[in-house]
């Protein structure tokens, strides 16, 4: 498979902690090195999720393309010299994405309908793939479904997995309700959900599973705090308007239903929705809201030497080709990891300035670490952070999938 070069390089100056430094504007004591960026054929060619082994290397999950088969799984080892080192494990993946440890200690990833295991330090990690969760929906179901998978490990082992919605917003061409006879979206049976599969013991879990929780059209961002808590980001419905609708962050309970596709923000009924068939009243709400368009794609708590002002906080990932992505903020939060609010806050919006949330709704209250990181021409891209990790050191990794990019953030 032939990889393109990125689009804008990341350009260099200066050390970030043993890394050359873009020029990315951080907040105060913060910097952003550049780990790898990919111009020929070794390599991710859209890394995804990023993964610290225990032996000071990284998995990384290639996408390839928004096409099935052209995925592919690396491990990235690094020299003292800081010389970058590409082992390909996996190859002919299907929109690979979520890497994770799972309760019997062996690595487990997404594809786009299954969740696999395999034996990283094997001879042949090829031959040590087998399938743990099979059959999980893909995108033949719809041209613009939310095909990729992720996953989490509930506190008792359980699988808790993200089904993606397989339209927008269950709307005919007409632009008209898709509905059952009862008057509910005819995708919500088997989508727009995250499915619990019962974990067996022994590195197996149930093929069969429960509804966790529903109306959610897209769970890329999962994360369990330790407490119990269960956080999903929602990439809210496509728009156009620019204002709106805005991102959410939900906790996720057993029998929960979020509002897809019914409704948005609070309690807003959706376009094509009347509000008596939206009933919005009956759904959650969410417990916070992010900017509009933002497009989470990452959750994770940081626990680290290097930043101890940031111990505890909730960091999320704004991947999103608006004017309020390409960003990252760490997310204030209380003792059981549920996000602390504002009222009446404001958010930032590239190039400059800063829009206000609806009146009277609760936002998150937190600090955007890469405050500068639109596009600058010869100097950096606008960012497209997918995931992040944390390295032994405290130090957070980052993979930005449209620029091929792997970043650290570490002190100067």
């Amino acid at each position: 498979m032939a990889s393109a070069a990125p689009s804008v390089p990341y350009a260099t100056s200066g050390k970030c902690a043993g890394y050359p430094a873009t020029r990315v504007g951080m907040v105060a004591d913060y910097c952003m090195g550049l780990v790898w960026q990919g111009a020929g054929s070794e390599g991710p060619r859209m890394p995804r999720d990023i993964f610290a082994l225990d032996d000071g290397d990284w998995l990384v999950s290639d996408l390839g393309e928004w096409t099935a088969g052209r995925g592919a799984l690396w491990r990235m080892s690094i020299g003292r010299d800081r010389t970058v080192r590409w082992r390909r494990l996996l190859s002919g993946l299907s929109m690979p994405h979520a890497i994770a440890r799972g309760p019997d200690g062996r690595i487990y990833l997404s594809e786009m309908n299954r969740i696999l295991t395999l034996d990283v330090d094997g001879a042949d990690p090829q031959a040590s793939l087998r399938t743990v969760i099979g059959g999980l929906p893909d995108n033949k179901l719809h041209d613009n479904r939310h095909p990729l998978s992720s996953f989490v490990f509930d506190a008792n082992g359980d699988l808790l997995v993200n089904v993606g919605a397989p339209s927008d917003r269950c709307l005919d061409t007409a632009g008209r309700p898709r509905t059952t006879p009862h008057g509910a979206c005819v995708e919500e049976a088997e989508t727009g959900q995250v499915r619990r599969h019962a974990y067996l013991g022994n590195g197996r879990w149930s093929e069969d599973s429960t509804v966790f929780a529903s109306g959610l059209r897209n769970s890329i961002a999962l994360v369990q705090h330790s407490s119990g808590t269960i956080l999903q980001a929602e990439n809210s419905v496509d728009l156009d308007d620019p204002n709106n609708p805005f991102e959410e962050v939900n906790v996720l309970r057993q029998g929960g239903h979020y509002g897809w596709p019914y409704c948005v923000n609070m309690q807003t009924p959706l376009p094509g929705w009347s509000a008596a068939q939206a009933r919005c009243d009956r759904r959650d709400k969410p417990v916070a809201l992010m900017p509009p368009h933002a497009a989470p794609l990452d959750l994770m708590y940081y626990s680290g030497g290097m930043f101890p002002e940031l111990e505890g906080r909730l960091l999320s990932t704004w991947h999103g080709y608006r004017r309020t992505a390409g960003r990252i903020v760490a997310i204030e939060t209380g003792g059981d990891g549920v996000p602390l609010t504002d009222t009446n806050g404001y958010y930032a919006i590239y190039p400059r300035g800063a829009l206000r949330y609806p009146a009277n709704t609760p936002s998150v209250r937190g600090r955007i670490i890469t405050p500068n990181w639109d596009r600058v021409s010869g100097q950096h891209p606008r960012g497209t952070p997918v995931a992040m990790a944390v390295a032994r050191d405290g130090s957070i990794w980052v993979t930005d999938d449209k620029s091929r990019a792997i970043l650290r953030i570490a002190r100067p």
